[in-house]
């Protein structure tokens, strides 16, 4: 088609109003759009407002297909394509930067779940959006939002998406993955799992609820242990797991046997209600008093002290070397010494698995601290 738009273009639209023509016209015009002058261009949007009524959706979807990334597309026309059936609506509702937020919330509260998927992977999704995305309660939407990293996902919108989709695979499967994930959502979703394979292990005829909680409680606390180990604000992780009552004395012990003294020193100070700054002095005290008076503050079964005060020694006597295995090695040597402190007391265990010392100390009386 010439490039320049004339009355006898709409003539010529009059005149042969079959369906292929229609869609040639609407293809090529809409196609040319952004390369029109401004007069030219106001005779194309002038045809493309006759063609937004036209009955037949083929019309309709060449006028989509081409206009989904104009961003000179009027806001009329780009809002009453992306209202029209999925056919036509899905090109613009995933590309079109013309598109308010106000609009894409509108659409996503009234019409279907193909629009709502093909607003969840517009290239952003604005915080506004995403909020009203994961309140349609749809699994397919939220898989998608939460699969897309130029969704803005707040944490308090995430936090909401683990508490109803937490046992979706669909769901799951991307916010494990997705980057940036917040680490309290990171830590609810792990729960959340855990909690899921705990009632299905606990319909097993060949477990014990007890080895099904051990189990449990074992893989989260790793799991979560896994999380301070990468780039990630232990503090506010030690936050989480305080007010949701996950800051157990296991964990806290398993910290310290793996080497990871942040965790540990942070923990301390929360449960002493106290600044880290100052239960790091009285962890390191030279004269081990300060980190007698640190326990006791912070409240802990009086059976893990021994197990932290060796745990701390060692750390001072070895440090990681970088070599194979290393953290396996410093762990054994932890717990080696753990092992020969409550021997010393004449408690014996009857191996060294830390997870089987873990459970054994919540049973030693308060009466092994005597000397």
């Amino acid at each position: 088609m010439d490039q320049k738009l004339r009355e006898e273009d709409v003539a010529r639209l009059l005149a042969n109003p079959t369906v292929e023509t229609r869609v040639e016209i609407a293809d090529k015009i809409a196609g040319q759009h952004e390369a029109l002058s401004e007069v030219q261009r106001k005779l194309a949007e002038d045809i493309f407002r006759l063609m937004v009524k036209d009955a037949e959706v083929r019309v309709r979807q060449a006028l989509s297909r081409q206009l989904k990334e104009n961003h000179l597309v009027p806001h009329d026309l780009a809002l009453s394509l992306a209202r029209d059936v999925d056919a036509v609506a899905l090109p613009m509702l995933e590309f079109s930067d013309v598109l308010t937020d106000e609009d894409l919330v509108e659409i996503v509260k009234s019409q279907s779940t193909d629009k709502q998927v093909a607003v969840a992977r517009r290239a952003h999704v604005s915080a506004h959006v995403a909020d009203a995305l994961v309140e349609t309660h749809n699994e397919a939407v939220v898989a998608t939002l939460v699969s897309n990293e130029g969704a803005e996902l707040t944490e308090a919108t995430l936090q909401r998406v683990v508490d109803e989709f937490g046992a979706s695979d669909a769901v799951g499967r991307p916010l494990v993955e997705r980057s940036g994930l917040p680490v309290t959502v990171a830590e609810r979703l792990m729960a959340q799992v855990s909690e899921n394979l705990r009632v299905a292990l606990m319909a097993r005829d060949d477990l014990s609820p007890e080895t099904v909680t051990s189990l449990m409680l074992q893989a989260r606390e790793m799991a979560v242990l896994g999380l301070a180990d990468t780039n990630t604000d232990v503090a506010k992780l030690v936050d989480h797991l305080y007010r949701n009552g996950r800051l157990t004395p296991s964990i806290i012990l398993r910290a310290v046997c793996m080497g990871d003294m942040t965790f540990f020193e942070t923990a301390m100070a929360k449960l002493a209600r106290i600044k880290l700054e100052n239960a790091r002095t009285l962890i390191h005290d030279a004269g081990k008093r300060g980190f007698d008076a640190l326990f006791d503050k912070a409240g802990l079964p009086k059976a893990f002290f021994r197990a932290m005060r060796a745990a701390i020694d060692v750390i001072y006597e070895m440090e990681y070397d970088g070599g194979p295995n290393d953290r396996e090695r410093f762990s054994r040597r932890m717990i080696e010494r753990i092992l020969t402190q409550y021997g010393d007391l004449g408690v014996e265990f009857e191996n060294d698995d830390l997870e089987y010392l873990l459970a054994k100390m919540n049973q030693l009386p308060a009466t092994i601290l005597a000397e």
